[in-house]
């Protein structure tokens, strides 16, 4: 198979802005990726590094006063920056699905469970109501959800978090899509039910070839799921490479800060370490690394901004990268 025919997904200088009353928010600012079929890239970083605004720009999902004022998004060789509304109606919960981290951001209320989920197949596909609840009936056995009769038969409020949101990666799983974006989708389940959730998900990608963008801060979620990771800061990708690269040999220092504050990489009675200061405001982060106020490596020539070589297996947005001995 030919390196064109594996790629499903990429991202070309991806740009997302809002426009408010204080500035220009650079939310998403020159962001590229590419992900292959049956294949996991963990998108990770803090809060309010732009990972969730990324998975939102390749569903179409940004609102006013956000837009996507620059890049390319390709999905299967079509520019979807270019769909319009109807176009963009076809796409979404067919060929590209997201998982919210809120499933009562999915789930209808006053709506029964076999309803949501058959509106999401008949939506997009013309099937008999028997084949569409057998196809429910299979999703919601994929996630561990028990009974799955019974369980259609619900509403959203006769369930827990945790089923809850098992119920929305069910839904996102119906139409097979080529693309799952996952937004922190097992932040509400119990670590039993998380692992199950994880190996499902991981075989499901392996299987059917559908690519898989985890979007998360835990960086044990994504080694032991993802084959590829980008780390995210102030709008930016400032790292990407391969999982076992990036997280045994980091060269920024922003992934070496991360990686340093996990606890079970630390000697037992050693204080944690920490990134000092606070992410910066996308309102007044200067034409340099973003990183730089917090960076212990911090030179006059951090004042510009670092290059990145997209194209490198492994790769750092740093004027001075930690390089493997």
């Amino acid at each position: 198979m030919s390196s064109a025919s594996k790629m499903v997904l990429q991202v070309d200088n991806l740009k997302t802005h809002f426009f408010t009353t204080a500035g220009v928010v650079k939310a998403v600012d020159g962001v590229s990726f590419s992900v292959e079929r049956g294949q996991v890239m963990g998108l990770v970083g803090e809060s309010g590094s732009g990972k969730s605004m990324t998975g939102y720009s390749l569903m179409g999902l940004i609102d006013a006063p956000g837009r996507i004022v620059d890049g390319r998004i390709w999905l299967n060789g079509a520019d979807v920056t270019r769909f319009d509304n109807k176009r963009w109606r076809a796409l979404r919960g067919n060929r590209i699905a997201m998982i919210f981290q809120d499933p009562m951001m999915t789930l209808n209320p006053v709506l029964r469970i076999d309803t949501q989920m058959m509106e999401a197949i008949t939506a997009h596909h013309v099937v008999s109501r028997q084949e569409a609840l057998e196809r429910c009936r299979e999703a919601l056995a994929q996630v561990g959800i028990a009974s799955p009769d019974e369980r259609l038969q619900a509403y959203p409020h006769q369930f827990s978090g945790g089923m809850r949101q098992r119920v929305a990666i069910a839904i996102a799983l119906l139409n097979k899509p080529d693309v799952i974006i996952a937004d922190e989708p097992t932040t509400a389940l119990d670590v039993t039910i998380q692992g199950q959730i994880l190996f499902e998900m991981q075989r499901l990608c392996r299987e059917s070839g559908t690519a898989l963008i985890w979007i998360t801060h835990d960086l044990s979620v994504v080694a032991g799921l993802a084959d590829k990771i980008a780390v995210m800061y102030a709008g930016k990708i400032v790292e990407a490479g391969d999982v076992a690269d990036v997280l045994d040999r980091p060269m920024h220092p922003y992934t070496n800060g991360l990686l340093s504050s996990v606890p079970s990489s630390n000697i037992r009675g050693t204080p944690l370490r920490q990134i000092r200061g606070m992410t910066p405001s996308l309102l007044a982060i200067g034409s340099g690394c973003a990183f730089r106020d917090r960076c212990d490596d911090r030179a006059a020539a951090c004042e510009a901004m670092p290059a990145f070589d997209v194209s490198a297996a492994h790769a750092a947005r740093c004027h001075f990268p930690r390089l493997p001995p």
